[in-house]
């Protein structure tokens, strides 16, 4: 379906906006199918367009919550928000970031448009519905993009193709735990192999043994789901000039390789001794079988899933100023003081100076709670919640990134 097919939006204010669906709607508001869009966004630091380039039935039952319909969690630069035409009652929205996003922030980002892919998996709605792609300007509010009806009975007359291009069964990592709408559903897309044999299934399962063995997803092991596709989605590395940076720009070819599979959440596994890794919140994560895996993968699924920022300093890195601004960061797990009290405030001991030296403390505990400078590449200006911790140096997760990803999990078990 071409954008020009669409009908857009110059303004999305309705005088109902408040309205909101509630917890049981689902099946008021849903048929239980799952649409896919394919959206195009082009564009540099200067600004950017997006539009959506087809949509289609994606051919399985909504694997997300049936109760947890909105996001509660403030973060991400992008927002899909869905309404009901007639009411317009918000009924489903998802943050999220893109590779975009980043890309922006590079120094060919800055003048040269370069145009990226996204996949948005939404719940079918019964009747029509407004759809709005939404980013935050400069101030961190958010803001529609591109606004769309969609009606669901026009649907066989706008969608453009009917078979996805790559396909592989999928097949399990291990024993399924669950109804995929009260689990964390997770999916390993297997690159570099010529078959699910056993080589492809033992890696697989090396690669969860190694990232349940690490808190908060060992206890909460049984609310995932893992399955896993071979296919080749073109991740490779390199990806902004940053050698161990390694993920793919083909986000189309990704979600046809893992089709019809329940997956809140998508990791690529690169067959290569190499190491790198990568991952965007709510878009997908990679690693290599680099024997640092263990730690690379939930490294990267603190983004992916619970939108944690790196708190590790790298000033060589094109993006390293991305988190210098006059507002506080999306990311709950680092700060610049402009709103603290939102943030981990409330959890530090009473006492505590803020900024807080930093003590001696073995690089394989936390250390204390408190407020230490460096983080978000920088040396200065940014703070982090404990000397150590997963996102800065594969230690184990803090008190602050272990509580949002406890959060993300209760979010999709509900």
């Amino acid at each position: 379906m071409k954008p020009n097919l669409f009908l857009f939006f110059a303004l999305f204010l309705l005088a109902s906006s408040g309205l909101c669906a509630q917890e049981g709607d689902f099946d008021r508001w849903f048929d239980g199918r799952t649409l896919r869009l394919d959206c195009l966004r082009e564009g540099s630091a200067e600004g950017d367009t997006v539009w959506v380039e087809r949509w289609r039935d994606r051919g399985s039952q909504w694997h997300g919550s049936r109760n947890q319909l909105l996001d509660p969690f403030n973060n991400g630069d992008y927002r899909v928000e869905m309404r009901d035409a007639a009411t317009g009652r918000l009924i489903y929205s998802r943050g999220y970031n893109t590779l975009f996003g980043e890309y922006r922030n590079t120094p060919e980002g800055q003048s040269e448009r370069r145009r990226f892919q996204e996949t948005l998996l939404l719940p079918m709605p019964r009747r029509a519905v407004h759809i709005a792609l939404q980013k935050r300007d400069t101030t961190l509010r958010l803001a529609n993009a591109t606004v769309m009806k969609f009606d669901p009975a026009e649907l066989d007359e706008c969608s453009e193709y009917s078979e996805y291009s790559e396909y592989s069964e999928p097949f399990p990592v291990s024993a399924l735990s669950g109804d995929p709408s009260r689990k964390v559903d997770m999916v390993f897309v297997m690159q570099g192999y010529a078959a699910a044999d056993t080589q492809c299934r033992a890696d697989a399962r090396r690669i969860a043994d190694g990232l349940f063995s690490h808190e908060p997803f060992s206890s909460h092991r049984d609310d995932f789901n893992l399955y896993a596709v071979v296919a080749d989605v073109g991740a490779d590395y390199g990806t902004f000039g940053a050698d161990r940076y390694l993920m793919t720009f083909d986000l189309w070819r990704l979600h046809d390789a893992v089709g019809t599979t329940p997956c809140d959440y998508i990791v690529i596994v690169v067959n290569d001794a190499r190491y790198g890794g990568g991952a965007i919140y709510n878009f997908y994560a990679t690693t290599s079988l680099n024997r640092q895996a263990e730690f690379v993968l939930p490294h990267e699924l603190g983004h992916a899933i619970g939108g944690l920022a790196d708190e590790y300093v790298d000033e060589s890195l094109s993006y390293g100023e991305m988190h210098r601004m006059s507002r506080e960061p999306l990311e709950p797990n680092i700060t610049n003081l402009v709103d603290f009290a939102s943030k981990w405030q409330s959890l530090l001991p009473p006492g505590t100076p803020v900024p807080t030296p930093v003590p001696s403390v073995p690089r394989n505990e936390c250390g204390p709670l408190g407020v230490y400078e460096g983080a978000g590449y920088a040396p200065k200006g940014i703070y982090r919640p404990t000397p150590h911790c997963m996102m800065r140096d594969y230690a184990p997760f803090c008190p602050v990134c272990s509580r949002r990803l406890e959060e993300v999990f209760s979010y999709h078990c509900k």
